[in-house]
C-alpha cells in the first residue's frame, strides 16, 4: 500500500537515546520546519521504516538478530539507521566486541538518508555489527485515524554510546541536544518547544525513571500495551492500561 492510500500504516521506528552524564539525559532533535510530520518539533530521532532494514543479509551485520523476530530486527534497523541519520549515532560494536567510538561522516549520513548508499553497506565496510540487542521496547503508538498519515511506531530505549558526539544532520534534523526529560516537559508546557503528544506522553514515562539503568529496567518489566488514540467528543483518549495514567488531550491541541 502506497503513502497516499487512504488509511494506510506506515511502520516507523524512534529511540531514545540515554545517559547519566553529566545528568539523566535523552537525546533529542528538532525537526526542520519544513518536514512534512512534525514540522519544528522537538522529538526522538526516528522515522519510516525502509526496504533496506529488512534486508536478510543483516543477519551477519547485526548482534541480537536471530534473538528478535524478523519485524522486530527490521524496526530495531530502522531506529539505529535513524539515529545515525539524524544525529550522527552509530550503536554498534567491531569483531572484538568493542563499542564502536568513531565519528560519521556527514557525506556519508547524507547519502544514506538520501537511498543513496545502503545503510548496511556501511555498516559493513566499518567492521561493525549493529547492536540491536542494545535496544529494549519502550511502547507502541499508531496514529489516530483522524490524522491523515499515519504510522505504527514501536519506541526503543537504549543507553547512548559515551564515546560519540550527537551532531544533527541539518535536513530533517536542524538541531540535536540532549536534555533531560522534565525540562523538556517544562519547555512544552510553557510554550518554548513544540512537542507532539505522543513524544510528550513518552517523555512524562521517561520522567518517571531516575537514571538510564532504571528505565531500562522498567521498560523491560512494563507490559507493553499499543496505543492507538481514539475521539471522545473534543478530546483524544488512550488506553488507561498502558502505564500512562488517565490521560486526554484536546484536539484543538494537535
Amino acid at each position: 500500500m502506497s503513502d497516499s492510500s487512504q488509511g494506510a500504516i506506515r511502520p516507523a521506528a524512534t529511540i531514545l537515546l540515554l545517559r547519566d552524564a553529566p545528568d539523566f539525559e535523552v537525546l533529542m532533535v528538532k525537526r526542520h520546519h519544513q518536514i512534512d510530520f512534525a514540522a519544528g518539533a522537538l522529538v526522538f530521532p526516528g522515522g519510516k521504516s525502509h526496504a533496506g532494514d529488512s534486508d536478510p543479509r543483516w543477519r551477519d551485520h547485526a548482534l541480537g538478530f536471530d534473538a528478535v523476530e524478523a519485524d522486530d530486527a527490521a524496526l530495531r534497523i530502522a531506529a539505529l539507521r535513524e539515529a545515525y541519520e539524524e544525529a550522527g549515532v552509530l550503536l554498534a560494536r567491531d569483531r572484538d566486541g568493542a563499542v564502536y567510538a568513531g565519528e560519521a561522516a556527514k557525506d556519508v549520513r547524507a547519502a544514506v538518508a538520501e537511498d543513496q548508499v545502503p545503510f548496511l553497506d556501511v555498516v559493513a565496510d566499518l567492521g561493525l555489527r549493529l547492536d540491536l540487542s542494545a535496544l529494549t521496547v519502550f511502547a507502541r503508538w499508531i496514529t489516530p485515524k483522524l490524522m491523515p498519515k499515519r504510522f505504527d511506531t514501536w519506541f526503543y530505549v537504549a543507553h547512548a554510546p559515551a564515546a560519540q558526539q550527537a551532531i544533527c544532520d541539518g535536513h530533517e534534523a536542524v538541531d540535536a541536544e540532549w536534555i533531560a526529560p522534565g525540562k523538556a516537559l517544562e519547555l512544552a508546557a510553557s510554550g518554548a518547544r513544540k512537542v507532539i503528544f505522543p513524544t510528550r506522553m513518552n517523555l512524562q514515562l521517561l520522567a518517571e525513571s531516575a537514571d538510564p539503568a532504571d528505565a531500562v529496567r522498567r521498560a523491560a518489566a512494563r507490559e507493553l500495551v499499543t496505543v492507538e488514540p481514539w475521539v471522545d467528543g473534543e478530546v483524544l483518549r488512550i488506553p488507561a492500561e498502558a502505564g500512562y495514567g488517565a490521560v486526554t488531550e484536546p484536539l484543538a491541541a494537535l
